[in-house]
């Protein structure tokens, strides 16, 4: 999953992300609207976190543009102002998918990001497979030969994104884009070496191969 934060205090932004992240989340941060409206337009976010009260172009006008775009994300609404008649103008005038009040809990915050992803129009099953490797997506669980594997967050998303391209390669800037976010340099040794500590722990070099100029695939 990714997700663009779009708040302009810059600790709480900070302090958001730096929670995603911790989820096995890329995220990137946009401190303006006008930012936020042309990040949106280069890359396809799952969900946006959206303050109203931004600066340049407000949170409002961004959602309306971005609701336009080809493939919007999901856009939740933050506002400290929290009344009902404000919620409902997000929710049916300006397009948004979910509304919350600053300030929040971030256990909350993260629960509503979920439920929007899940809400995707073709939502992923919650059960990935490929030949040995067994993923529950819900669970955060790993089996090889029906055995549990201990796997870190960014192990999990990179496997996850190897099972979902159904033995596809994926390429090192999909994952990049994908698992980490846009600062994290594609030619940088942070995927290579996640690879490699992934493959030894799904049973040695076999399992997750890499195709010259395409990236990595599982083996089945």
């Amino acid at each position: 999953m990714r997700v663009l934060i779009a708040e302009d205090h810059r600790v709480l932004a900070r302090t958001v992300a730096k929670g995603l992240r911790r989820a096995s989340i890329a995220v990137d941060v946009a401190a303006t609207g006008d930012e936020a409206e042309r990040m949106c337009q280069l890359t396809d976010y799952d969900v946006l976190v959206l303050d109203r009260d931004l600066p340049v172009m407000t949170g409002d006008e961004v959602c309306r543009r971005v609701r336009r775009l080809p493939r919007p994300p999901r856009v939740m609404m933050l506002t400290a102002a929290g009344d009902l008649a404000e919620r409902v103008y997000g929710l049916e005038e300006l397009g948004a998918d979910d509304y919350l009040a600053k300030p929040f809990d971030f256990p909350e915050l993260l629960a509503r990001i979920h439920v929007l992803h899940r809400r995707a129009p073709t939502p992923p099953p919650s059960v990935l497979r490929c030949g040995r490797i067994e993923m529950d997506r819900n669970r955060h669980e790993v089996l090889v030969d029906g055995r549990p594997v201990d796997l870190t967050p960014k192990e999990f998303a990179v496997l996850r994104l190897l099972l979902a391209s159904g033995g596809e390669p994926v390429s090192r800037r999909e994952l990049v884009r994908t698992v980490w976010d846009e600062h994290l340099d594609p030619e940088t040794s942070a995927v290579r070496a996640t690879v490699s500590r992934l493959r030894t722990k799904l049973g040695g070099p076999g399992t997750i191969t890499a195709a010259t100029g395409r990236g990595y695939r599982l083996m089945s």
